[in-house]
């Protein structure tokens, strides 16, 4: 019997990678998911959803049950490879019971049909999930948001490839974080049927619906566009107006860009904060002023598509792996584009957090910690000192590489301490350990 599992066969809390150190509540033991196929039909005004999901996994041991994670939508039936299964749902939890055991290493499908008025899931970070805005819905999920909306396998680490077809009024337009197969209108209704081939993790998963106008944001061999309201277009224009010399710029750095298309959409609603999702960025209207003020955010949320998308941590408490690398793009687009130099942000942020109480471990912030501005920022300035200690050319190579060797996969600190080390011909050791292990901040290279 696999540790962690009773002799039942279903996984209990911490076995192996199904459960996350940081936020054990979400995922679940004992089989990994290869794919999602949804089916989802919406109502926009009542914000109804009727949804059809068919989960394709792999079962990593025996299994009499195990359980999905889904917040509060009514489960109308579960079947496991076709057959009724017996299931319970509450506190976030999907359990099922299977008329026939999964075998280990086994194949299997599981069909759950649900209904309901999705929201927001509530906890320390605010509401996270599905999200209904003024005419339309949106999707922002970091980082335990996918469960509002469809139920799942809730571990950034277990990846897997998406089909999703949804169906909603025809004035609406849908944009899904994927390849657009095919749209279909019927009377009043239009399908659209999306596909995420890649390994997917289930908080990058991301459905906005509202009145958009489609516009390209840029040319070149990246397909680049946009969903934005019509009366936001001027504005638009201007402030992503070098958009396509953003990706240029980044893709020089970090190697080619790690998906099909990228696609910006720009709420009618004001929100607080950028959302990445895979292969998409979210913005709200109120980021345009016609004047680049937010083209920082637009170079994080790009930025996030080779750190935090492709690569995706394996655990919450490496999130500096993925805001650390996108706050450090942002110094390095301003250096290129004739603004400050990385070294200028770096000393300015290097003062900034001198000033505050040195109490955060950037490799193990706490889950209180996990968006700390610590974590941005020193991450940062951790990924400066680096550089200044390889020199440039060397510390290109390692990130090009780091996003090259994980690509579509998971990795941890650990993984990129190791890499550096490679590319340093000796242990880095005294620079990691003083930078994200160390609640003392260390000196600013020069």
């Amino acid at each position: 019997m696999k540790p962690g599992a009773d002799q039942s066969g279903a996984a209990a809390p911490g076995a192996d990678r199904s459960t996350d150190s940081y936020l054990p509540e979400h995922g679940n033991g004992g089989y990994r998911v290869e794919h999602y196929d949804l089916d989802l039909e919406y109502q926009v005004g009542p914000n109804r959803l009727a949804g059809q999901a068919a989960i394709s996994a792999v079962a990593t041991q025996a299994l009499s049950r195990f359980s999905l994670d889904l917040a509060d939508l009514r489960v109308r039936r579960v079947l496991v490879d076709g057959r009724p299964a017996k299931f319970t749902h509450g506190g976030g939890k999907l359990r099922i019971k299977p008329a026939r055991p999964v075998a280990a290493a086994a194949e299997f499908r599981v069909d759950v049909r649900y209904s309901g008025n999705p929201r927001p899931i509530s906890g320390r970070w605010g509401e996270i999930g599905w999200d209904e805005l003024t005419d339309g819905s949106l999707v922002a999920a970091q980082p335990v948001g996918a469960p509002s909306w469809f139920p799942c396998n809730d571990h950034l680490a277990d990846k897997a490839a998406y089909r999703i077809s949804f169906t909603t009024a025809s004035p609406y337009s849908v944009q899904v974080t994927g390849n657009l197969v095919s749209r279909q209108r019927r009377g009043s209704t239009t399908t659209w049927v999306y596909e995420r081939p890649e390994p997917t993790a289930t908080y990058l998963m991301s459905i906005q619906v509202g009145q958009y106008t489609d516009v390209e944001l840029a040319g070149g061999p990246v397909p680049q566009r946009a969903a934005i309201p019509a009366r936001l277009g001027e504005l638009f224009a201007a402030d992503f107006a070098r958009h396509g010399q953003i990706m240029d710029v980044l893709q020089r750095l970090f190697g080619p860009y790690p998906f099909g298309e990228y696609v910006v959409v720009v709420t009618d609603d004001d929100l607080d904060e950028p959302v990445e999702a895979q292969g998409m960025s979210i913005f709200g209207a109120g980021h345009l002023d016609g004047r680049r003020t937010n083209e920082r955010l637009v170079v994080h949320e790009l930025a996030h598509q080779w750190f935090g998308n492709s690569v995706t941590i394996a655990d919450w408490r490496h999130i500096w792996l993925n805001e650390g690398f996108a706050t450090y793009a942002e110094w390095l687009w301003s250096e290129y584009s004739g603004g400050p130099s990385a070294q200028q942000h770096a000393a300015n942020w290097h003062a900034h957090v001198a000033a505050g109480p040195p109490d955060l471990r950037i490799a193990d912030p706490g889950v209180a910690g996990m968006f700390d501005e610590q974590v941005y920022k020193r991450g940062a300035l951790t990924l400066h000192a680096l550089r200044r200690e390889l020199g440039d050319e060397p510390f290109f190579e390692l990130l090009r590489k780091w996003v090259a060797d994980h690509r579509h996969g998971t990795a941890t600190t650990a993984d990129f301490t190791a890499l550096a080390d490679e590319f340093a011909n000796r242990s880095l050791a005294g620079l990691f350990t003083s930078w994200l292990d160390s609640t003392e901040l260390p000196s600013l290279p020069r």
